[in-house]
């Protein structure tokens, strides 16, 4: 179905009387406001939502672009921002609701959040000697010490990196190393599907060598199972937490201190250290949470990743704690002990706000379709979906048995490297077509282009670029500026000076409506997770028998796209038995070396690869392979042009 004919919902109109930005002429409004006077726009709205303890001296500062710096000067804290100024009115008010795997359940409140970050910031700063500027990387579960342990870093100015709990040693050792982290705070492990499962022993195997940075891990018990502890390195949170006091001060930190890295895939083997700063980062991640949510004082807000993606970090602690909202933090899967357990939680918190990915409502659609007619979803008022453009009849599902044809569905393009929400619907007056992700938010300059910058015409593909800087953009890649401005900046240009390319490319229809059409480059998004296909491929190579392979997307029904492997084997006369057990084998390197998210659904063994002349693989002929569809691409400028034919015969069979 083409964007054109996509059917029109529009909002609530009961819920666009209450909304922040209740229609299109609001929206426009701002959006000429902040054409017009770009700098005033955010000027405006810096000193409006951020309680700074020394105002800045300039608002955006270009002088050494792309490295750009916003608010510079300016002090602030941005737990201060998220705890301390919501004590007066708030205190009792829960920040955080925690539902454990097994059922098990916690409400913090804002004061209880205030206490056990001292505490935490105390124990990291007087026990483990954690100051300003060190890196401490946090390996953990969905659980409430994992929000406390990020804001214990921001609190005493120290740099988080959080790595998803599904890493591999390997990809854990990478990060620790590129980050040369001081501490490491880990759990002994979790529940998943009702059952524990270990994380401490993934951090021992990551530190047997080569991490002489790391000093203290950290350890919080959760599911008290046994693990190694190692004398004079390894620390139980459990026993050291309650001789903190629960008094911290904040530090005192400049509006570019880095925040936070958070690791993300690219089109290079070595994982991408992306930075953030503080004010940029915590304004925009608040004013998201009011904007696209509609988060009010009375709300509960779930949110359904996990904090070793960006999205658990600007959507689940940062920008509802800055908003004040309340929000919950769940441990399991939503499909456990049953495919009701989502809105089982929706009844029983009456959640206001309720954010998942596609591959997730799938899921949960074709898990129990009529699961949802057993709960009451009345409280709903906003959904919202990330990670990667959903399908029409997810959509479709998600409107009509989820929201009851009443909520709005806020379908936002954003990337780590954005840190929030680039492109999204607003639930009080975007007019929505289903899978569009629809209009940039007020303030963002995002337009479809060519790589001259010339506009494209409507229906046509063109590259999603942010064609002004933002105040939550990504800062540098940790330690390899250049490898941030060739990663970002060097695609795209529009009156002559490079802009900022995603990676994606994108629709743009006669309304001004624009559609994200997929990845550009060579990353694979995988139930909204984007993995490099050289990270992938790197961790194949490795297995003994493998001389070379070339990994693609492929698009899932579930998943959104799945990985598919073209693999070339040393010696043709190698035998498996199976192929299956060679399947096997090169999955379980996959997850040794980076984890189960990047195993590969389909592995063909095949007799080369096609290349240029001058040895490049030509992935655009085995997406086409994958997919099943008819080579149309020029296969005559290929090394060898018969191969094409001979892995399509590996491929079907």
């Amino acid at each position: 179905m083409s964007v054109e004919s996509r059917p029109i919902y529009y909002p609530n109109k009961a819920f666009a009387k209450e909304a922040r930005i209740k229609n299109m002429c609001e929206y426009h409004d701002l959006m000429d406001w902040a054409k017009e006077d770009y700098e005033g726009y955010w000027d405006h709205w810096a000193k409006e939502k951020i309680d700074w303890f020394e105002p800045y001296e300039t608002v955006l500062d270009e002088s050494n672009a792309p490295f750009y710096k916003w608010f510079n000067g300016g002090k602030l804290n941005v737990t201060h921002q998220c705890i301390d100024r919501h004590l007066d009115v708030r205190k009792n008010k829960a920040a955080i609701i925690f539902e454990g795997d097994r059922g098990d359940k916690q409400i913090i409140t804002y004061l209880e959040l205030y206490r056990n970050v001292n505490r935490f910031a105390n124990l990291l700063k007087n026990e483990f000697n954690v100051k300003k500027g060190d890196r401490v990387v946090l390996y953990m579960p969905m659980i409430p010490e994992a929000a406390y342990a990020m804001l214990a870093c921001a609190r005493i100015g120290a740099i988080h990196s959080v790595v998803f709990g599904g890493f591999s040693a390997e990809a854990l050792r990478d990060r620790i190393l590129d980050a040369e982290a001081k501490v490491v705070i880990t759990a002994d492990g979790a529940f998943r599907k009702g059952k524990p499962y270990m994380l401490k022993p993934v951090v021992d195997t990551a530190l047997e060598e080569g991490c002489d940075c790391v000093e203290k891990v950290l350890v919080v018990q959760r599911n008290m199972e046994d693990v190694v502890w190692i004398e004079g390195r390894d620390y139980s949170y459990n026993e050291l937490i309650d001789l903190e006091k629960d008094l911290c001060e904040p530090e005192v930190m400049d509006s570019e201190d880095p925040l936070f890295l958070l690791y993300t895939s690219g089109s290079t083997g070595k994982p991408k250290g992306v930075q953030h700063s503080q004010a940029g980062y915590i304004l925009w991640a608040q004013m998201t949470m009011e904007w696209v949510f509609d988060v009010k004082e009375n709300d509960t807000y779930w949110c359904t990743a996990d904090i070793g993606w960006i999205t658990g970090h600007t959507y689940i602690v940062y920008g509802p704690l800055a908003a004040g909202a309340t929000t919950v933090m769940f441990e399991g899967v939503p499909t456990y002990p049953d495919a009701g357990r989502a809105w089982k939680m929706v009844e029983e918190y009456k959640i206001n706000q309720f954010y998942t990915a596609p591959t997730a409502i799938r899921v949960l659609h074709k898990m129990g379709e009529h699961e949802p007619e057993k709960y009451d979803l009345s409280s709903l008022k906003v959904l919202g979906t990330v990670g990667e453009p959903i399908d029409p009849p997810a959509w479709k599902w998600y409107y009509e048995k989820i929201g009851g044809g009443r909520c709005s569905i806020v379908d936002t393009w954003w990337q780590t490297e954005t840190g929030g929400h680039m492109i999204s619907p607003l639930p009080g007056a975007t007019p929505i077509k289903p899978g569009c992700a629809t209009f940039p938010l007020p303030g963002i300059m995002a337009e479809v282009i060519e790589r001259d910058g010339t506009p494209v015409e409507p229906g046509e593909q063109g590259l999603l670029c942010i064609t002004k800087p933002w105040p939550s953009m990504i800062r540098t890649i940790w330690n390899d500026p250049d490898r941030f401005v060739k990663s970002y900046f060097g695609d795209a240009k529009k009156d002559g000076q490079p802009v900022y390319f995603s990676g994606d490319g994108a629709v743009i229809d006669e309304d001004g409506y624009i559609t994200i059409t997929g990845r550009v480059d060579d990353v694979i998004n995988v139930s909204g997770h984007r993995l490099g296909t050289a990270e992938v491929e790197a961790a194949i190579k490795k297995h003994p028998h493998v001389a070379e392979v070339a990994v693609v997307g492929k698009p899932d029904d579930i998943k959104g796209e799945s990985i598919f492997a073209f693999v070339v084997l040393k010696n043709a006369e190698d035998t498996f038995g199976e192929e299956a057990e060679l399947v096997k084998e090169i999955n379980q390197v996959i997850a040794t070396e980076i984890g189960n998210i990047a195993k590969c659904d389909t592995i063909k063994v095949v007799p080369g690869l096609p290349k240029t002349r001058s040895g490049k693989v030509m992935r655009r002929i085995l997406r086409a392979i994958a997919k099943g569809e008819e080579i149309k691409q020029d296969i005559s400028t290929l090394e060898d042009p018969s191969i094409v034919a001979k892995i399509q015969t590996c491929v079907i069979g």
